[in-house]
């Protein structure tokens, strides 16, 4: 119990500080709290809803780890680096890629409310 304790409390840091230090995050997190209403009103079903709702979680687990990435590449040196910039770009691609799917989720799960589909 008291490793997961332990795990909760950094858990909660970690998420805490991403917040406190990323744009991004804080954005996603507001994204997030949208989503459960809009989720609600707009998925037809209640595992529509839930596929609403995980593809933005999704989102936010994926920005947390490009942060996580780009806090460590940047401790290891600020200098310019090719590969370094690499592995930052990457980790965007990977924000983004979720971006893209999660929109596209979205989008069919309004067609399917309005009838589109």
């Amino acid at each position: 119990m008291l490793r997961l304790w332990k795990a909760t409390v950094n858990s909660r840091n970690g998420l805490a500080f991403a917040i406190r230090s990323e744009q991004a995050v804080r954005e996603e997190v507001g994204a997030l709290i949208l989503a459960i209403p809009l989720a609600w009103l707009i998925g037809a079903t209640m595992m529509r809803k839930v596929e609403l709702f995980g593809a933005v979680v999704l989102v936010l687990v994926v920005e947390l780890l490009n942060t996580a990435i780009e806090k460590l590449a940047d401790r290891l040196t600020t200098d310019h680096d090719l590969q370094i910039g690499r592995v930052k770009d990457m980790g965007s691609a990977a924000v983004g890629v979720t971006l893209l799917m999660s929109g596209l989720f979205w989008i069919f799960a309004i067609a399917e409310r309005m009838g589109a589909i």
